[in-house]
Order: structure tokens, then sequence, then C-alpha cells
């Protein structure tokens, strides 16, 4: 006697059938290598195609914008700010963020009067840093101090790939404006510049940065007057010199100074709105008199030694010197950035006290460091 026949379920003959249907699309599917006529005369296998579940659309893409309302500003708005610090990052022994070090630094550049501050621009090292650190610190400023001052995010790149994604990024995180270099290194033509730029315009307030001495090409005239359509262009931080911003301010573009030692004459004589300021960073309400009270040639002479002494080495390695001096920062470097040599540091306490130590950040005596008290961070 047999066993017993019983038929298997319905569901289990539907999945059977499902398992032979797709077993044999796979057989059929399976990868045709192209056949040439010149060197074969068989007819190419018909293969029946299974549509997927999915459809993938290459090159497909949407911006990464949300129309929540945030804390953001116009490019009009922008386009106001005076004296603009490009901030200091400030680190730890093992090379990480000093965040409370970096706080106090923001609350001085409150009280002092900057309107805004770069950060992660290239006093602040974000060539150096990753870009988790650089969108982090960017949105730590934002939720820290966006209500007081203007976060202006550093997301700037040579590939405009990376602009473009730290971009969105930064918007997202809160900051105010964006900060744009042209493609350094690798570089482009001019209408190279105009795509990269108009690639990160749409995103939100922007100001260019214009810096041929680090990017080794010169954004000219026809790249910005071009862009300077774009509604959120707010303007360029302007380092060629002041002809070239009085240039622009004729023509209703507007330009920043970003050399201190020339921002007093770009402010009052060649229609610069006002600095993206290293110095700021040591005397901000001095900059801000400067920016701000009226044309005051005596003051700026006063000032220009600590300019000079500043940026006899490349930015940003007397301000991290000076701010270390003054207690203000723990005197860590990272590399490839070194201290400067002791004579210069004696230097600097010279000018402080010429100045008036009432005039700079922190309250602490400023004091000559030795050699040893620096830590120089390789790996971070």
């Amino acid at each position: 006697m047999g066993l017993p026949h019983h038929s298997p379920p319905t569901a289990l003959v539907s999945q059977m059938c499902l398992l032979k249907s797709y077993s044999a699309c796979l057989r059929e599917a399976t990868l045709q290598l192209p056949h040439f006529a010149s060197t074969s005369n068989r007819k190419r296998r018909n293969v029946r195609w299974c549509s997927p579940e999915a459809a993938m659309l290459h090159d497909f893409h949407l911006p990464m914008r949300s129309l929540e309302v945030k804390n953001r500003t116009s490019a009009e708005e922008i386009k106001s700010l005076r004296l603009v610090t490009a901030i200091k990052t400030p680190y730890l022994p093992d090379g990480r963020f000093d965040l409370e070090a970096y706080d106090a630094l923001m609350h001085m550049q409150i009280l002092g009067g900057a309107e805004g501050v770069i950060v992660g621009g290239t006093t602040g090292e974000g060539q150096l840093m990753s870009w988790d650190e650089h969108i982090m610190l960017i949105g730590h400023t934002v939720n820290c101090f966006g209500g007081l001052i203007k976060v202006i995010g550093n997301t700037g790149s040579n590939s405009t790939r990376e602009a473009v994604h730290a971009t969105e990024q930064g918007f997202a995180v809160g900051m105010h404006a964006a900060l744009h270099i042209n493609p350094y290194y690798g570089k482009t033509s001019m209408e190279g510049m105009v795509a990269h730029f108009e690639a990160v315009l749409p995103m939100g307030p922007t100001i260019i940065y214009n810096v041929p001495s680090r990017t080794g090409q010169d954004i000219p005239p026809p790249v910005i007057r071009t862009i300077a359509q774009s509604a959120n262009m707010a303007g360029v931080k302007e380092c060629v010199g002041n002809n070239r911003i009085k240039e622009y301010t004729d023509e209703g573009i507007v330009a920043w100074s970003g050399n201190d030692d020339q921002c007093h004459d770009a402010r009052w004589d060649h229609g610069a709105t006002g600095v993206v300021s290293v110095t700021s960073n040591l005397v901000p309400r001095v900059m801000w008199e400067l920016m701000f009270e009226a044309k005051n040639p005596l003051l700026n002479s006063k000032l220009i030694p600590l300019i000079d002494w500043l940026f006899r080495e490349p930015n940003p390695i007397g301000l991290n010197t000076a701010l270390a001096q003054l207690g203000v920062v723990r005197p860590v470097f990272r590399l490839p950035y070194l201290p400067l040599p002791r004579a210069r540091r004696v230097e600097f306490v010279n000018i402080v006290r010429e100045l008036g130590r009432e005039n700079f950040v922190g309250d602490k005596d400023v004091q000559i460091l030795e050699d040893d008290d620096f830590v120089l961070v390789r790996r971070y």
C-alpha cells in the first residue's frame, strides 16, 4: 500500500511557481558579450528581460534643501557686515578641538563688536580638518552663537563635488552664509570657475574669496560680474588690492578687504564694506573702531607693526603664537605649522606692551613662551 497522496497547499504552489519563474529568468538573463558581424555570423540569443523591483536613475541630482524656517539670513544682510573675524581654531594637547577655548574666543569677538565669523577658513585651519570636523565646528558655532553673530562657513574646495556636499551640510546645520574659494592647484578656466561657483550659489548667501597668493590663480572681474547676477551672491573677499576693490564697488558689487594692512584705506577711500580680518582675533575692538567710527590714519598706523609681525610668516603661524602667549589658547600646533622662534615671541610681547595689554583679548599677562611649552601634534 502506498503512502497517501496529499496535494500541496495553494500558497506553497504559488511560491514554487514564483521560484521557477525567477530561476528561468536568471538562466536566460546571463551576461551577453557583444558579437560583431566581422567576426561572427551567429544570431544573438533572445533574452527575456525581467523587470527589476526598482529602477536606478544615473546622474540625477536634487538639491539637499529644506524649506523650513531657520536662522538663515539673506544675502542683503551679509552685504552689510563691516567686521568679520576669520576665527582661530584652538586645540587640546591631543590635537582635538578645544571647544571651551573656542567658545571663550567667540565671546571675545562678540563683545569686541565683530558682526560675523568665518569658521574653518585658512586662519581657522580648515585645510587641516576632516569634513566631519569642519561641519561639526560650523554646527557648534551656530548652536551656541548663531543668534548673536553671523556664522559664515568655509565650505569651499578645489573639487566642485566636495564644495557642493559641504555647502549642503553647512546650510543644513544652520550656517548663515558660505565662503567659497576658486579651485586651487588643479586650476581651471574662467568658464570652469563660473560653473564651479554656479554649482554652489543656489544653496544660500555666498561670499567669494579671491586670494591668488594661496590658490595660484586670480578670479578675474569678468567671472565676478557673471556670478554677481545670482541673488545669493553677497560679495567678494578680495586680496588683490584696493584698486580691484574700487573697480567692484564702482559697479555696485560688495567687496571686503582681505588684507588687514590695507583695510582702513579700503573701507574709507575705495568703497569696501569692511574687512574679513585675522588681526581682529587679537584686537577686535580696535578693528571695530577702524571699520565703524571714522577715517583714522593715526590709529591705523599704530596697528601696522602688529599686522606686519602677524604676517611675516604665512598665516596662521603668527596668530597661533600670539594667542598662546596671551594665554587665550593652549600652545598646541597641528603640523605642519610651528610656532615662531623665540626672538619673534619676544618681539610680540614688546608690541603688546606698546599698544596696551587692555586692547588685546584675554585677561592674562602676555608672556614669553619657551620652546618646550609648545605641543606639536602630527596625528589628529
